[in-house]
């Protein structure tokens, strides 16, 4: 056994339930415990620790921690001295990027950021607020929020900067989205010295590589099925133009094995296709992993 370790951040919040989710499709397998901050995990290389989002990146860049996962917003928000070694494009709800959004109510006379001039904004993103204004030539103040931010306007503040997927919580909270003020996508950072350690530069290459194989497999199947040659064109005319299946000769030479990945949400309008097609011995099965 090395005598190594990995200090490893694990987002808490939001991002937990996902990142360790992540981490159980790439091979690892993380156990949190509500009493501590120190989950376990299956791999006597790494340790992990729980630390929020937003001061993961601040963390790495100390030393405190070797690497861990955030997002791209609290690092810019830090202005973290780290370096990415994975865009890792997943969150709490969809796997895809967020928005950090201004918003301002409804009914307001604000329709641009210019608008704003002289204005209240309250933000848990203050940093990167501050520097979007500054882009954008407009001086307004801009306020620390600790949570519930979508119930400030108009009392609070005059508008909000305000992370979001899907934009349902500002819309059911009578809010106008007037711009995007930074995309964000959750990464894996490293600490500059400890990427001067071979045996960690290693090891986080081959968590980089397992973690983007689980991303690379999120909402996809593999589907294997059999047929008869003289249906084969068929069956390929009933799979998606752009995927190249594996074919293969079974024992009885006049039948073959055709094996391929796909989206899972087509596959349920593709099998009877198939079926229809001369297709036997269907078998859908998920994926872990898809190392490109």
């Amino acid at each position: 056994m090395s005598g190594n370790t990995l200090k490893l951040g694990i987002p808490k919040g939001s991002l937990e339930n996902a990142t360790v989710e992540l981490f159980r499709k790439a091979g690892f397998n993380i156990t949190v415990s509500s009493r501590s901050y120190f989950p376990a995990i299956d791999d006597p290389e790494i340790e992990c620790m729980l630390i929020r989002a937003q001061e993961m990146a601040r963390y790495v860049e100390d030393g405190v921690l070797d690497a861990g996962l955030t997002g791209k917003d609290w690092v810019e928000e830090n202005d973290a001295d780290v370096v990415t070694i994975a865009d890792l494009i997943y969150a709490k709800q969809s796997f895809g990027k967020v928005r950090w959004v201004l918003a301002a109510p409804e009914g307001s006379s604000f329709h641009t950021v210019k608008d704003l001039q002289g204005k209240v904004i309250a933000t848990e993103l203050v940093g990167a607020t501050k520097k979007y204004l500054a882009r954008h030539g407009v001086t307004a103040k801009v306020e620390f929020s600790w949570g519930a931010t979508e119930v400030k306007p108009p009392v609070l503040a005059d508008a909000i900067v305000e992370v979001t997927e899907t934009g349902s919580s500002l819309r059911a909270n009578k809010l106008r989205i007037l711009d995007t003020v930074l995309e964000s996508n959750t990464q894996l950072v490293a600490n500059k010295t400890s990427l001067t350690d071979d045996w960690k530069r290693r090891k986080l290459d081959d968590l980089k590589m397992l973690l983007e194989s689980a991303i690379n497999a999120l909402g996809k199947v593999g589907l294997i099925l059999n047929v008869h040659s003289k249906d084969l064109n068929a069956v390929l005319e009933a799979l998606p133009a752009l995927k190249k299946p594996t074919i293969s000769r079974l024992s009885d030479e006049e039948w073959l094995a055709v094996h391929t990945i796909l989206d899972e949400n087509t596959v349920r309008s593709i099998i009877p296709k198939l079926k229809q097609a001369g297709a036997q011995g269907i078998v859908e099965y998920p994926l872990n992993k898809i190392v490109m």
